[in-house]
């Protein structure tokens, strides 16, 4: 319990208005729920929250410390109070969650909160499965990231065990990543592999395909198959041998088919005509395919997770399953 006097500076103000600058973490759902459960309460008692303050009023708020911490990036989580995921499995250790397109993984550099990590720690919060306050150092993280506008599988560790085993997993290429995307025109052959060096250039945010190794590029090598084509698109399932930024977006635009809706590496009249303004690529499948032991996590092996609901297949390849 925080008590709270209110100064000269206060008086005169709405109980919610002030809670809401006062206790600037507490989401506002929720300050509203604890003045009508009577966990703010005004000289010992409850109070309507359209109360007007008085200087030398003294508040007695029975919220939890965490409300209290000065706001920043670790703790942003607490601002959310009914998180918004898409879990397609959970268990105990690892947490798969189907990230829309267009939101942000993690804050970026503008600081904004409401990110992919923000509603994982909310939702895990609130299911009181953790709490900063039983850690030393330990946050649910997430184990791979997937553009803003790009949609799919992301794998959260809801524990430090997860994590370790997970990143292990994936820097070892024992998680077999697969995505879906509607390409410009039939890649020839239909199937293949694309392989080349990509050159990140952090002042553009753009990757750039060299054909031969060259200073700064990193190896990238992605299988692919064509499922189906009409007309001008083909939908395409890419599997990911390496993991290096936009880079399906970059190799298909580089063999002459970029993908439908992509700004960057892609073809403005085109995504204009169809009125697609984020690249159509799905990471939609992941298989655990572990050659080594996983430990706590061994549970998983051979196991494969899919969405089914992908939306520009339904919108394009409405036949296709």
């Amino acid at each position: 319990m925080k008590e709270l006097q209110i100064g000269k500076n206060d008086a005169g103000q709405r109980l919610d208005r002030f809670l809401a600058k006062a206790v600037p973490l507490l989401p506002p759902s929720l300050l509203q729920k604890y003045i009508r459960l009577k966990r703010v309460k005004v000289n010992g008692k409850g109070s309507k929250r359209d109360v007007r303050l008085c200087e030398g009023d003294q508040l007695q708020l029975y919220i939890n410390d965490e409300f209290f911490e000065k706001p920043c990036s670790e703790n942003a989580f607490l601002t959310i109070a009914s998180p918004l995921l898409d879990v397609v499995y959970e268990d105990a250790h690892i947490l798969l969650v189907n990230k829309r397109p267009g939101q942000v993984v993690h804050a970026d550099e503008s600081g904004s909160a409401n990110t992919l990590i923000d509603h994982i720690k909310a939702y895990l919060y609130q299911k009181r499965e953790w709490n900063p306050r039983w850690e030393n150092a330990f946050a649910p993280a997430l184990c791979n990231r997937i553009d803003r506008n790009t949609g799919g599988m992301v794998i959260a560790a809801k524990n430090a065990e997860a994590l370790r085993v997970m990143n292990d997993k994936i820097r070892s290429r024992e998680i077999l990543k697969y995505y879906l995307c509607i390409t410009l025109g039939r890649p020839t052959p239909s199937e293949g592999t694309l392989s080349g060096y990509l050159f990140k250039d952090e002042a553009k945010k753009q990757v750039f395909v060299h054909r031969t190794p060259a200073p700064g590029a990193k190896t990238a090598v992605t299988r692919y198959k064509t499922l189906s084509s009409r007309g001008e698109l083909s939908l395409v399932e890419c599997e990911l041998m390496t993991g290096r930024t936009h880079q399906i977006r970059a190799q298909f635009a580089d063999a002459g088919h970029p993908l439908l809706g992509d700004g960057k590496y892609g073809r403005g009249e085109i995504n204009r005509r169809y009125g697609e303004e984020k690249q159509a690529l799905y990471s939609y499948k992941l298989t655990f395919a572990f050659q080594t032991d996983a430990g706590a996590l061994n549970y998983l092996n051979g196991k494969t997770v899919r969405i089914e609901n992908i939306p520009f297949c339904a919108k394009y390849f409405p036949d296709y399953h």
